[in-house]
């Protein structure tokens, strides 16, 4: 039986979708999946305004644009992120300073967070890694202390919950990511969640080019005119004519993942394999299952390749980045890395996705089981 990591999100009904747009009277509106798409966003996350973007990375960068992030700015990030947290902010001149993480969670490390900020702090951008929210109450407590923004990277957390919040939609502005891994896919794709009025006002115009086109085109001003230097960064009708159905199913989509993340979890916990446990606050969406190997990343290098030798493909994640070619050049740590190089060099991500079974479950389970055991 061989088992991949991954089978992207397919429900059956995007085809019909997409025949739908292919099949529309020429004259007709360019937009009307990627409006359909945001308005079902705004719904399910209850957020002032969402802006679809052609992925999460341009999603982060129009953030970095609306708040006008310069040379010699700080942005707060986690180092166990991937690069686009960070490349969205170094984009704009930023020095990053890269932050510590929990070891339960993999999250931003809220306890050591306000020893990192300085006067040149400008944002903190916490990662809500396998859809597993941060504490947000501490940071937006210590951002509002600072009168810093809070950006969420919410790539992987799409419909997932903190007290009750949805993540992306805490902070000032949050993306979620529609890239062929995520939960719900269109092969490329992301949004901007902005809850401010007048930063709705201001990302609306830096997203057209840095125009009033969406004024125009709302009757609201005769002609369009150039406003600010901006960009382009919008979600195409043809991803969000692939999307749409999946946002339609997204409670079927996450209930489904979530039956396979629980049997992961009531295999494997009671034998004493450390797997991830959410703090009871946050409402995950089961993106991701991990484990840790009890050891180093050679052991966790041992066991990713048995478990290939036997037909299951299961990974590892990031490679810390402030010890990346690249996050050297545009940062550094700051205070002690206790957790993340550890940590990751631990962390093993098993298969989950959209049409994964239960015996395939079991399947994986009774190889790590005998990995834990040292049988195998």
């Amino acid at each position: 039986m061989q088992i991949p990591f991954l089978v992207p999100t397919v429900t059956g009904d995007e085809r019909a979708a997409l025949e739908a747009l292919l099949s529309r009277q020429p004259g007709g509106r360019d937009r009307a999946f990627s409006d359909a798409c945001e308005t079902k966003l705004a719904e399910l996350s209850g957020t002032a305004r969402v802006f679809g973007a052609p992925s999460c990375s341009a999603a982060l960068e129009l953030a970095a644009l609306a708040l006008g992030i310069a040379p010699g700015d700080e942005v707060i990030v986690p180092s166990f992120t991937f690069s686009s947290t960070a490349n969205a902010f170094a984009l704009r001149g930023a020095r990053i300073v890269f932050a510590d993480v929990r070891p339960d969670t993999m999250n931003l490390d809220e306890t050591r967070l306000e020893a990192l900020i300085t006067p040149r702090t400008r944002v903190i951008v916490p990662v809500h890694y396998a859809g597993v929210g941060c504490d947000m109450d501490a940071i937006m407590a210590i951002a509002n202390r600072h009168r810093l923004f809070v950006v969420e990277d919410a790539a992987q957390a799409i419909g997932a919950r903190y007290k009750g919040r949805v993540l992306g939609t805490i902070g000032h502005m949050g993306a979620v990511s529609f890239h062929y891994t995520k939960n719900l896919q269109c092969g490329e794709g992301g949004a901007l969640f902005v809850r401010d009025d007048e930063m709705v006002r201001k990302v609306e115009i830096l997203r057209e080019n840095g125009t009033d086109r969406a004024s125009f085109l709302r009757g609201e001003v005769d002609a369009y005119r150039w406003h600010a230097v901006g960009t382009n960064c919008r979600l195409s009708d043809v991803a969000a004519a692939h999307l749409l159905p999946q946002l339609e199913r997204i409670d079927e989509i996450h209930s489904l993942r979530l039956e396979r993340w629980h049997d992961y979890q009531q295999r494997l916990s009671p034998e004493g394999v450390e797997v991830m446990r959410p703090p009871a606050e946050c409402e995950h969406n089961a993106h991701i299952f991990f484990l840790k190997v009890q050891g180093d990343a050679a052991e966790r290098n041992r066991w990713l390749r048995l478990l290939r030798e036997h037909g299951v493909s299961a990974t590892f994640h990031y490679v810390p980045l402030h010890s990346a070619p690249a996050g050297l050049s545009v940062g550094a740590m700051g205070g002690e890395d206790l957790h993340t190089t550890r940590e990751s060099g631990r962390l093993i991500r098993l298969p989950l996705f959209h049409g994964l079974s239960a015996g395939q479950v079991d399947r994986v389970c009774d190889l790590v089981l005998a990995l834990h055991r040292g049988a195998l």
